[in-house]
């Protein structure tokens, strides 16, 4: 492998990486921290890759276009749904059983299915890359890498950088981190911890929303795209730690790689690679890289 082969395959491992993050992120926060497992989650990336489909020619009749307004306007969008979902359903699922959490969201990934064939079909769909990043970066006589890849890398990356520090530096971080530690005793301090779980919520469906918005021009919107990358975000939530932003982010990057590099260098163990490194971990350290917080 030569060294722009090798640079390549980095890049899109870092930007694999840090997209699988802005998944993995969210279903961090419910999933660690509020305690339900959530199997539609993957549904929330695949309803941002298909509201950046629909929204496209919407945002060009009347806004005059702009990638940027379309990203807005579906991360608010999502984060809409996701705050009027939590109230309706997932608000009644924190006192239950892991069983009863597992059915009911299963029976929304069948439900949101339903209804994005009912609307959208169930063809293969294109979203276009926008003109301005639309070009190439040379990095040989021969080689060139797409200036959009870069574009969703920095994207994720200042997603997560200011998701630090929102944990880290905000009262709401406070909050959330306290909630995650000791419900009851945030309760009696007075903050409603049901609000603080809806705003929770709503955030991590907006950052699955965002992940499928800007991943849209890379790759085509089908039907069911949201199943795998909710199988590989709970990989990166056990390898990385429960609740553990800091351990998702390393996790996910972690995972970038060795899929890219296994892809490469073993393609025939290339469907396996990610799963034998969480088994392994599970051996190892079975809380993961990093504790809650």
């Amino acid at each position: 492998m030569d060294f722009p082969t090798f640079l390549i395959q980095c890049l899109n491992a870092v930007q694999y990486g840090l997209l699988l993050f802005l998944v993995a992120s969210g279903l961090t926060l419910i999933f660690g921290i509020m305690g339900v497992i959530n199997l539609a989650h993957g549904s929330f990336y695949m309803l941002g890759a298909y509201l950046a489909y629909g929204l496209a020619p919407l945002v060009d009749a009347y806004l005059g276009g702009g990638f940027f307004a379309t990203l807005v306007i579906g991360v608010a969008l999502a984060v809409a749904f996701g705050y009027l979902l939590e109230w309706l359903f997932f608000s009644y699922l924190y006192q239950r059983e892991h069983l009863q959490q597992v059915l009911m969201t299963y029976g929304l990934i069948l439900v949101f299915e339903e209804i994005r064939s009912m609307i959208a079909g169930d063809n293969v769909h294109g979203v276009a890359t926008p003109d301005w990043l639309s070009g190439s970066i040379p990095l040989s006589d021969v080689m060139t890498y797409p200036v959009y890849r870069l574009f969703v890398s920095a994207v994720c990356a200042v997603v997560a950088i200011a998701m630090g520090l929102v944990m880290k530096k905000t009262r709401l971080g406070m909050r959330i981190r306290a909630g995650a530690t000791n419900r009851e005793m945030v309760e009696a301090l007075g903050i409603p911890i049901r609000f603080l779980y809806r705003v929770v919520f709503a955030i991590g469906v907006g950052l699955a929303a965002l992940a499928g918005l800007v991943a849209a021009p890379l790759s085509s919107v089908y039907p069911g795209m949201g199943n795998q990358v909710l199988i590989v975000c709970f990989v990166v939530v056990v390898i990385g730690g429960i609740g553990s932003i800091r351990g998702a982010f390393v996790a996910a990057l972690l995972i970038g790689f060795v899929d890219t590099f296994g892809k490469v260098l073993f393609p025939a163990l290339a469907g396996m690679l990610i799963y034998l490194l969480m088994a392994a971990m599970l051996l190892w350290k079975p809380e993961g890289l990093f504790k809650a917080g």
